[in-house]
């Protein structure tokens, strides 16, 4: 039979790509539909049955599937395997709308146009992939519609082709997921955090919204991966991984940005409260111990903190300002958190210029150790004295201990300085009367070296100390390892004959194991739980009962530190607490101080102190503005604490009146005078403040670089050098 130009046989379908395929069905399209619905047309065209073997055809030779609707959207044709693939029979399906095959909301998450949105434009389309709607698993498809219009030129439905691209699809999402997750915890990478980021901050620029975002790195990882191995180490990273999208639970974005770090976009989140108390729980939660390949693991965290737009509106700006907040928590000590502020940019050259200094300290006689009594709880006389260590440097003066002695852990010179403080304190003690001991701090660095048992036992010979007048307080720290090398230094150190105290009880690691297996004499109870330990509603009295009454099931003695005031004393004397330390006895003092305290051959306390707790204060001298009513004035603040400060060179304001002090960098605290005379006031925050991980107060939130533009005022660079 002889052709018309409108007229194929079969074997034109073969080969055929999806531009033929298009070219084809344009021509056989509108007699096709009108055919497969018994309708006849004026115009030359192929039968139905010829068409149908056309369409069987063409989707036999898996080159794709026709569909066709109504003007309304409705299907009109499917084919049965089409429709199976679906899950749907076609006869089913006939009639229904053709957009509800297909998951528009995936469409929509994506930005993209939705079939149904593109079906109503009435123009072509192509190759455009939608996903099938209810399936367990994804079905991609490449639809390409073609519209159909009547003799009267009105709209009459399409017809179309389409095409199953599910390998395709998944190839692309697995390259994408590749180039945008971490294949190791499937977390984010840098790559796309950086994207997150990027888009967060441009948005939030024109909202004028805050956002957070941490920088976490794993302390003493390397041990893991040097001891156990790289798969070790890997598979401590996933439980990681693990244990913070549990802990962030969908409030915020978690990445792996290389090695063992990690990043957390936190959207939304100001309050400097509620982010201390997340950072917290990050490296409580990432101290825990680990259980890799049958070996039990523990290592530590430091988290940075950053705000925007307080603390950068740029991505560069931000991830800068957290790094060094994360440098400094590290440089603190490690497992601690640190808010970036102002401060830090002086501090990474104050502390190059320390460290400096620190290492010519001894040969110039700064380095010299204080002693701070402990007294038993029963009868108020000196027992003990913990050494600590001092630093008057020859141009700045006292040091901050705090400053110094985690300068002196990273760069290794707490061997040094540790070694000569054993030595001092060994010598000094051989001139207190009696029986009185001496305590002296060791440090992880210092409890790892193999040659400690030799510096102590050195210390006594050439002292002539009693062993057992020596104590060495070893934090929690020392059992993160818990290697041979750990028991075997425990075991020499006891062979000496000297004492040991666990010391910072319940702070870090605690688990009761190291007071079965540890050769400990004593406990000390961190100051953290006497703090408010007497309050209603506190929980702390009930753990130092539990903690005594496990020492003295283990016959160990007990110290609480940190007593100030009388409340606090009554209440740890009614708990059975061995000994106290803290300020209600004395302050550390000077070795001729402690010498003339002796004279009658013991030495007596009389507690002094406050009536009841308050909240550390902090001496100070910082210039800050003062607003009430209408006035910005400059003043001084001499003392500061979470609940209040004393402020001087103001003109005294009454009892009772309400102010603002502007402590910088947007931290605007609304206080109340509560006592005022000629030259110094009182006053109370309605909102504590918090601590800032840096050994410093901060407010829970900053007001908004953008309001206080509007308001006038200046922001935290020309506040400082108004002040200046």
């Amino acid at each position: 039979m002889k052709q018309s130009h409108d007229q194929f046989d079969m074997s034109q379908a073969e080969g055929l790509n999806t531009d033929q395929a298009e070219s084809l069905f344009s021509r056989i399209g509108q007699s096709f539909r009108k055919n497969v619905q018994g309708e006849r047309t004026d115009t030359p065209s192929i039968n139905a049955e010829e068409a149908r073997r056309l369409v069987d055809c063409f989707e036999e030779a898996n080159l794709g599937w026709f569909w066709s609707t109504d003007r309304r959207g409705k299907l009109s044709y499917i084919s049965a395997n089409t429709a199976a693939a679906i899950g749907k029979e076609a006869g089913a399906l006939i009639g229904s709308d053709f957009a509800d095959l297909f998951d528009s909301e995936e469409q929509e998450a994506e930005q993209n146009r939705s079939l149904r949105f593109i079906l109503t434009k009435h123009r072509k389309f192509s190759d455009i992939p939608f996903k099938s709607a209810g399936k367990e698993e994804d079905i991609w498809w490449d639809l390409t519609g073609i519209p159909q219009f009547d003799q009267g030129g009105e709209f009459d439905g399409f017809v179309g082709i389409g095409k199953n691209v599910t390998e395709r699809i998944d190839a692309e999402q697995e390259e994408s997921r590749l180039a945008h997750y971490d294949s190791l915890t499937g977390l984010a990478n840098r790559a796309l955090m950086s994207k997150k980021l990027e888009s967060t901050l441009s948005a939030f620029k024109q909202q004028k919204r805050a956002c957070t975002l941490m920088q976490i790195d794993l302390d003493r990882f390397k041990l893991i991966n040097d001891t156990l191995g790289h798969p070790a180490g890997d598979a401590l990273l996933k439980n990681v991984a693990e244990r913070l999208m549990r802990l962030l639970s969908g409030r915020g974005e978690v990445a792996r940005i290389g090695g063992d770090e990690f990043q957390v976009l936190l959207p939304d989140w100001d309050d400097r409260g509620e982010l201390s108390d997340l950072a917290d729980a990050i490296i409580s939660s990432l101290s825990q111990p680990y259980t890799i390949e049958g070996s039990r693991c523990v290592i530590g965290a430091s988290v940075g903190i950053a705000i925007s737009p307080f603390d950068g509106r740029t991505p560069e700006d931000l991830i800068r300002s957290a790094d060094m907040s994360l440098y400094a928590a590290k440089g603190a000590g490690r497992g601690r958190f640190s808010f970036f502020s102002e401060k830090l940019l002086e501090a990474v050259n104050e502390r190059k210029i320390l460290e400096d200094d620190l290492r010519d300290a001894l040969d110039r006689n700064e380095i010299e150790l204080h002693y701070q009594p402990l007294v038993k709880s029963t009868t108020d006389k000196v027992s003990c004295f913990e050494a600590l260590m001092r630093w008057n440097h020859h141009e700045r003066g006292p040091i901050s201990p705090g400053i110094f002695v985690p300068i002196a852990e990273e760069t290794k010179l707490v061997l040094e300085l540790g070694t000569w403080a054993i030595r001092q304190a060994c010598h000094d003690a051989m001139s207190w009367p009696g029986k009185v001991r001496v305590a002296v701090n060791v440090s992880p660095i210092q409890f790892a070296d193999p040659n400690l048992p030799e510096i102590v036992k050195q210390a006594l010979k050439s002292s002539g100390l009693h062993p057992d007048r020596l104590e060495l307080e070893i934090t929690e720290s020392v059992f993160l390892e818990e290697t041979t090398e750990t028991e075997e230094m425990f075991a020499s150190l006891k062979r000496l004959g000297v004492r040991l105290a666990l010391d910072d009880f319940g702070t870090g690691y605690s688990s009761l194991s190291y007071l079965q297996n540890a050769p400990f004499d004593k406990i000390k109870i961190d100051q953290s739980f006497v703090r408010g330990s007497n309050k209603p509603g506190s929980r702390n009295g009930a753990i130092i009962a539990a903690i005594v009454a496990l020492a003295e099931a283990l016959k160990m003695d007990t110290t609480a530190e940190g007593i100030e005031a009388h409340d606090e004393l009554d209440w740890i004397k009614s708990l059975n607490v061995s000994q106290i330390q803290g300020y209600i006895y004395s302050k550390p003092i000077i070795q001729d101080e402690v010498l003339g305290h002796f004279g009658s051959g013991e030495w007596k306390i009389e507690p002094e102190g406050p009536a009841l707790q308050r909240d550390d204060r902090m001496s100070i001298f910082r210039k800050v503005r003062i607003v009430f009513g209408d006035s910005y004035e400059a003043a001084v603040l001499r003392n500061l604490s979470k609940s209040g400060a004393l402020i001087e060179g103001l003109i005294c304001l009454p009892k009772g009146t309400k102010l603002v002090v502007d402590l910088g960098d947007g931290q605007l605290a609304v206080a109340t005078v509560r006592r005022s005379n000629e030259s110094q006031m009182g006053v109370e925050f309605e909102e504590r403040l918090i601590n800032d991980g840096f050994g410093g107060l901060c407010t829970r939130r900053r007001v908004s670089p953008y309001l206080i533009a509007a308001a006038g005022l200046p922001d935290s660079k020309q506040l400082q050098q108004g002040l200046s």
